[in-house]
């Protein structure tokens, strides 16, 4: 049976920590895995002086409410609010240095092997971390 569900709904009342859900789990066609997590957050950030750097590369959306990332290399900041969206290479290191504390900022990430570079179709090569909105 196909699973279904909404995004928006059973979202804890109380979250002293960031609330993840993972949402599937599988493979691509060349048979790399691939993750989809739901993550709620409410006025968390990491904390100080963590960095993500992960094995994987990371496309993430807001969906509601407000965030803001930096990105080690280039101490770089991006804003985020409902539709934007970032690709973030692996190992590109990168924090959660704000969201909304009066809303809840719901994001849809998805984990994924890297491309080689020059193999990605939006024309990054697969390189660059790139928002879009």
């Amino acid at each position: 049976m196909a699973a279904s569900g909404n995004l928006f709904a059973a979202i804890p009342s109380a979250l002293p920590d960031e609330f993840v859900e993972t949402l599937a789990i599988g493979r691509a066609t060349a048979g790399a895995p691939v993750r989809i997590e739901r993550i709620v957050s409410k006025g968390h950030a990491s904390p100080a002086g963590f960095w993500y750097d992960q094995d994987e590369a990371e496309w993430v959306a807001v969906l509601s409410g407000e965030a803001r990332l930096r990105f080690e290399e280039s101490d770089r900041v991006v804003s985020m609010k409902p539709g934007d969206w970032v690709s973030i290479r692996s190992h590109e290191r990168h924090r959660v240095e704000w969201t909304a504390p009066d809303v809840e900022t719901v994001w849809l990430a998805i984990f994924y092997s890297s491309v080689p570079a020059g193999d990605a179709s939006d024309g990054t090569g697969g390189v660059d971390a790139a928002v879009k909105r």
